[in-house]
C-alpha cells in the first residue's frame, strides 16, 4: 500500500486484460482530477507508463520542469505516432507535420497559454491532451 491505494492487482482486478494495470488505474484517476492519487501511484511504477502518467500530472500541476524530468524518462513510447498524427490536425501552426511527437513542446505550449485563459489555443491544446490521456489509458488498460 502506497499513501492508501494499493498498486498491485491480483488477475482479477479492475483492469484484468490491462497491459500494464496500475498505470490505468494512474489514468483514471487523473481523468477525474484525482490529482493526489494518480500522482500516488504512478511515482512508484518503474515502466515508462508510470514516468507518462507521472510527467502528465505535474504538466497539469503546473510543474513544467518536473514533467519534463519524467518525460525524459517515459523514451519513445508506441503512443507517440497516434497522437503525433491527431495533435497535429488539431494544432497546424505550432507543430509540424511528419515529425514525432515532442511532449517537451507540448509542456511549453500549456506554459505559454497558462496566462491566456479561455484562448482558442488553450482549447486546442485540451483537446490534444484528452487525446493523449485516451490513447495512453487505452494502451495501459490495453483496448
Amino acid at each position: 500500500m502506497r499513501g492508501g491505494y494499493e498498486t498491485r492487482f491480483a488477475g482479477d482486478g479492475p483492469f484484468p486484460r490491462a497491459r500494464v494495470p496500475e498505470a490505468a488505474l494512474s489514468g483514471l484517476y487523473l481523468y477525474f482530477s484525482c490529482w493526489d492519487e494518480a500522482h500516488a501511484i504512478a511515482q512508484d511504477l518503474p515502466s515508462a507508463e508510470g514516468s507518462f502518467w507521472h510527467g502528465i500530472v505535474h504538466r497539469q500541476e503546473p510543474d513544467a520542469e518536473n514533467a519534463s524530468y519524467w518525460f525524459r524518462r517515459v523514451g519513445p513510447h508506441p503512443i507517440f505516432p497516434k497522437l503525433q498524427e491527431d495533435a497535429v490536425s488539431t494544432l497546424a501552426t505550432h507543430l509540424k507535420a511528419g515529425a514525432t511527437w515532442d511532449p517537451f513542446r507540448f509542456i511549453e505550449l500549456c506554459e505559454r497559454t497558462r496566462s491566456e485563459s479561455g484562448s482558442e489555443l488553450e482549447r486546442k491544446l485540451m483537446l490534444v491532451q484528452r487525446t493523449e490521456w485516451q490513447l495512453l489509458f487505452g494502451y495501459c488498460a490495453g483496448h
